[in-house]
């Protein structure tokens, strides 16, 4: 069983699927549970590329069921994070920098293996695209590379770990991996949805002195002070780089954008101080533009961005789950469930600000 869209800005809609066997260096992974993103609902409504009709999904977590010739590091029955679609060979990935593979995009959103071939068929036998950041994870099963899993300990929930591939690893792998603040450092996140939230999280982990958290959501804003936001910002208010500064007598060392809304990328950067940094996670649409006042930048401010925080998944993942293992990430703060056949009100749901981060449960469906 899978969700399938079938068109630009269409339904999610349960239909079986056939699932291809995993050839050499894949594997059968059986989906428990995925997390629901901003990017899925870009993909589907276009403003990310992503041929139709197609499966999507991208925060999936599972158990293996089989293995393809050549996959040594896994075996049925093993507990899995998927994550990223990276070549694993090139360069960039034997560096360490795998969600910057030259390969990841065209990976994430070509909806097919390498060689052309489809992993996933309708009941008709007509191929679907599939592979949406190397898995289509609204799915109860999914073929993926091995090198794009991630081995988990058993111990800690699966259902609640498919975040960890994207949303959670975005925020907190650019505070933890990337940015890597010193202690004591004053720290603004902007959008404090399933990445601004894991950002939170992270910052407080690492020791920030001051934690600022800045949305128009009061339900989220009154979450984050619950969470460790030191102070929140209701943005809709006014002028939130002025709060910042206000709060701060100078502005910030770091501010984090969340958002993928320019807009918010340059409050973002106006809260710094003339030698902070902005990092920039959003994923906005194809096209938009960020503008900054040159001189702004010549007394020592950067503004930089990252893929997936920046942070390496092989490493990244079970370093959080064994924070999660032992209540110092409390990710269960941030999610609600929600069984497979009701996708539709998940996304909706997301859309609408109502949940930080919504997980569809797969069991519910049988299939």
């Amino acid at each position: 069983m899978a969700a399938v869209v079938r068109t630009q800005g269409g339904p999610f809609d349960l239909e079986q699927i056939t699932v291809d066997p995993p050839r050499q260096d894949e594997i059968l992974v059986r989906v428990v549970a995925a997390g629901i993103c901003h990017t899925d609902v870009s993909a589907r409504d276009g403003a990310l590329p992503f041929p139709l009709p197609g499966v999507l999904g991208h925060e999936g977590s599972g158990i293996v069921e089989g293995v393809g010739d050549g996959v040594a590091t896994f075996e049925p029955g093993d507990h899995v994070v998927l994550s990223g679609a990276f070549c694993g060979e090139c360069p960039t990935c034997l560096g360490g920098q795998v969600v910057y593979c030259p390969s990841f995009p065209l990976r994430s959103h070509a909806g097919r293996r390498p060689d052309g071939t489809a992993t996933m068929f309708d009941q008709a036998g007509s191929a679907l695209n599939g592979t949406f950041v190397g898995q289509s994870s609204f799915s109860t099963y999914a073929v993926v590379r091995a090198v794009n899993a991630v081995k988990v300990r058993p111990d800690v929930p699966i259902e609640l770990l498919g975040p960890l591939g994207c949303g959670v690893m975005t925020g907190a792998g650019a505070v933890m991996d990337t940015l890597r603040p010193a202690a004591g450092s004053t720290l603004a996140v902007f959008g404090l949805g399933g990445v601004g939230m894991s950002a939170l999280l992270a910052a407080g982990l690492v020791g920030c002195g001051r934690v600022i958290a800045v949305d128009v959501n009061e339900d989220r804003l009154h979450l984050a002070r619950e969470l460790g936001a030191t102070d929140v910002i209701d943005a809709s208010d006014g002028d939130a780089p002025a709060a910042v500064q206000q709060i701060t007598g100078r502005g910030v060392d770091y501010a984090i954008e969340a958002s993928g809304v320019a807009a918010v990328g340059r409050s973002a950067f106006d809260s710094t101080h003339g030698q902070g940094t902005t990092l920039l996670l959003g994923a906005p649409p194809q096209g938009a533009e960020l503008t900054l006042p040159w001189r702004s930048m010549l007394g020592g401010r950067t503004l930089r961005g990252a893929i997936m925080g920046g942070a390496n998944p092989r490493h990244f993942i079970p370093r959080v789950t064994d924070l999660i293992a032992q209540g110092r990430f409390p990710l269960e703060r941030l999610v609600r469930y929600f069984d497979f056949d009701r996708i539709g009100e998940a996304v909706a749901a997301l859309e609408r600000g109502d949940v930080v981060k919504p997980i569809l449960r797969m069991s519910s469906s049988g299939g």
